[in-house]
């Protein structure tokens, strides 16, 4: 499998995850009152799953641009070579582990 078609997989399975989260469970709907809480928890906990996966998905959709513009593989930051046991690991990288470390560093 190429790197597209591994980049195009994440996303069509991102959409289903991303479509599932949004959805309006039948479960949800046949709860009684009193199960009002755990709803809540878990509505809360979907909307984490969906913002998560909302960024993931952006990141790929980003690594496919880059794809199609020549850039893939190339740091966002440095400019520099992004290692391809990275890319392998992670597909939508857009930075080498040094500027990816100095990035989280400031958050």
């Amino acid at each position: 499998m190429t790197m597209r078609e591994r980049l195009q997989s994440m996303l069509a399975e991102l959409d289903r995850s991303i479509e599932v989260l949004r959805g309006d469970s039948p479960a949800l709907r046949e709860r009684s009152p009193a199960d009002g809480g755990l709803h809540l928890t878990e509505s809360g906990r979907n909307q984490a799953l969906l913002e998560v996966a909302t960024r993931h998905r952006r990141s790929v959709q980003e690594a496919l641009i880059r794809m199609d513009e020549g850039r893939y593989g190339l740091c966002a930051d440095c400019g520099g070579t992004v290692p391809e046991s990275r890319l392998e690991a992670r597909p939508e990288a857009a930075r080498c582990m040094q500027c990816q470390s100095r990035r989280e560093r400031r958050r």
